[in-house]
């Protein structure tokens, strides 16, 4: 796969996921913009990495392992466990989401790292970061506009 293959593929999953964060904020709810932007980036990485595993194993001209895809696997159902722990809930509010969401998305750089792909990791750290810092921002700006409505 290519760089600007698994560019534009992360783009999408970012656009996706912000798009249904977007309604989940418009709508007031605990998981929005980041939230749904984090786990989906997150889930794309997943997919792109087992993607490239198998690639490489046939241009290699070898047998596939699927014992690397099965880790793999392994690793997105353990780490969801992980971020699980991270969720608290206070009464009706629930915090801790978004750490959640990063959580995963770190495990999922962490097993692009494992495989060897810096490149595909960098730019999904980035995508990260973006998330985190830049959407995180509209976010709060939404809930400044939700609370401002409510006092009129």
């Amino acid at each position: 796969m290519t760089l600007t293959t698994f560019i534009f593929r992360i783009v999408c999953a970012l656009a996706a996921g912000a798009a249904i964060g977007i309604e989940r904020q418009l709508r007031q709810r605990q998981a929005g913009l980041t939230t749904n932007s984090l786990v989906a980036v997150g889930a794309c990485i997943f997919i792109l990495i087992s993607e490239s595993v198998i690639m490489n194993a046939y241009a290699a001209g070898g047998p596939v392992n699927n014992d690397n895809l099965r880790v793999l696997s392994q690793v997105v159902t353990g780490i969801g466990f992980l971020g699980a722990g991270v969720i608290m809930k206070n009464g009706v509010n629930i915090h801790g989401l978004s750490s959640a969401a990063t959580i995963w998305c770190s495990a999922a750089v962490g097993c692009l790292c494992g495989y060897g792909m810096w490149s595909e990791a960098a730019i999904s750290v980035g995508t990260i970061l973006l998330i985190n810092w830049g959407l995180k921002t509209i976010e709060l700006l939404f809930k400044r506009k939700n609370k401002s409505d409510k006092a009129q």
